[in-house]
This record gives C-alpha cells, sequence and structure tokens, in this order.
C-alpha cells in the first residue's frame, strides 16, 4: 500500500474525519495517515485499543514512536497514560495491551538504526521553554542527528514569522487551532510539510502540537533555534 508515501509532497488530513480500519488483531483499529507497504510497514497513524484489547508480540525492524493521545497504553515495562512518548529503538520488540483502552499516535520504520535511545517521558512532568517569540513554549522531547521532536504551545494570538524547514516537518495537532497561510487545522489534524517548505504560522485561539523536523529526506541540517521557531 502507498498512501502519502512520497515524502517530498506535502499531506494535510482531518484524523477524525478518517474511518476506522481494523487491524491484525481483534479490537486494534487504525487511522492510517502515511504509509508504505503491507502489514509490516514504514507507517505514521492513529491507533485505537478497546478495553481489554493486545496486540501480539512483534519486533520493530526500523523503531517505534508513540504519542499517547486519549487513555492508558501498556506493555511488559510499564504502563503509560496520556501524555506519554516512548521510543522503541530498532531491533526492539514487546507485546502491547490496554486494560481501559487507549488512543495513539504510532510512526513506525522511521528511526535511523544508529539512534538506539529508548525514552518514555511523561511529558505533564516536564518543564517547557521559552520560544524565540512572546506566547511561544517548547517541550523538547528527542533529538538525533537533524530530527528534533516537541510539543509547542501557542498562547492565543501568537505569531511567527515566515521560516523554513530544509528537512521537512511533521505536526499533529493536540488541541486548538493552528494555523499557516495555506489553511486553518483544528485538533487532530495531521500536516507533513516536505523539506524546503517555508511557512508563517499563527494561532488566533492558541494550540499545542506535536512536531518532528529535520526528520524527512534531505541533505540540509535543521539546527535546535529553528525547532523553537516552529
Amino acid at each position: 500500500m502507498d498512501l502519502n508515501a512520497d515524502l517530498h509532497q506535502r499531506a494535510v488530513l482531518d484524523s477524525k474525519a478518517l474511518a476506522w480500519s481494523p487491524s491484525p488483531m481483534a479490537g486494534v483499529e487504525r487511522r492510517l495517515l502515511d504509509r508504505r507497504g503491507e502489514e509490516v510497514a514504514r507507517a505514521t497513524s492513529i491507533v485505537r485499543y478497546a478495553p481489554g484489547s493486545h496486540f501480539a508480540r512483534h519486533s520493530h525492524g526500523g523503531g517505534e514512536e508513540i504519542l499517547v493521545l486519549e487513555g492508558t497504553f501498556s506493555d511488559e515495562p510499564g504502563s503509560y497514560p496520556a501524555g506519554t512518548y516512548l521510543r522503541n529503538p530498532a531491533g526492539s520488540s514487546h507485546a502491547p495491551f490496554s486494560e481501559e483502552g487507549c488512543t495513539i499516535l504510532v510512526k513506525l520504520q522511521q528511526m535511523h538504526a544508529a539512534d538506539q535511545q529508548q525514552l518514555v517521558i511523561d511529558t505533564h512532568n516536564r518543564t517547557w521553554l521559552p520560544g524565540l517569540v512572546r506566547g511561544l513554549e517548547v517541550l523538547p522531547l528527542h533529538a538525533f542527528g537533524s530530527e528534533h521532536v516537541a510539543l509547542v504551545r501557542w498562547a492565543p494570538g501568537t505569531v511567527f514569522q515566515p521560516h523554513g524547514h530544509p528537512g521537512g516537518e511533521e505536526i499533529l495537532v493536540l488541541d486548538g487551532v493552528f494555523q499557516d497561510e495555506h489553511g486553518t487545522y483544528p485538533a487532530g489534524c495531521w500536516l507533513r510539510n516536505p523539506p524546503g517548505s517555508v511557512h508563517r504560522p499563527w494561532s488566533d485561539t492558541g494550540c499545542t502540537i506535536w512536531v518532528k523536523t529535520g526528520h524527512l529526506p534531505s541533505t540540509t541540517t535543521v539546527s535546535c533555534e529553528q525547532l523553537r521557531n516552529t
């Protein structure tokens, strides 16, 4: 399957408007955002576990990145409530489940083989840093090479100047409404801006976004300061 598989093309989806499709395990459904491959695939998805559902033990040949959006996600090492950010590096394996049910953002087969840092971050217990303009706050989550991952919080009325993303940018709007000159994106919207793209973001009402930069195919790297400009 190829779905939004060309990483050099812009993609915008309202994930909440997408139909849930079944996974190989009963009680586990997903909304597909991008995908290249069949059941083992490079993929970005919103995944929903019904209460009491589980997934068979499996390995992550290219790693797994998760943000818990709702409920509590679990595996053998522990349980992770909404707001938890996880990274399981290439070669790791687990048998995930959810006793109460949960919804998660999942990225598969997209990690560099040398990025072996395993992470479990409770974002509710981390310090937000000031951004480069008044009203912007950043919670860094991970960095490896040119790739940077963070939560970014926009106060109502925050505006940023036009800026580029040499290594691309990917966003999931978690709450509020994010905006740029290309459109308006309420909670649940997923965006992928390709390498070399430029935009001028703002938020009239305020919002929180999960954002990843510098991870799309490009020969140009992205600095920590550019991440705070997001």
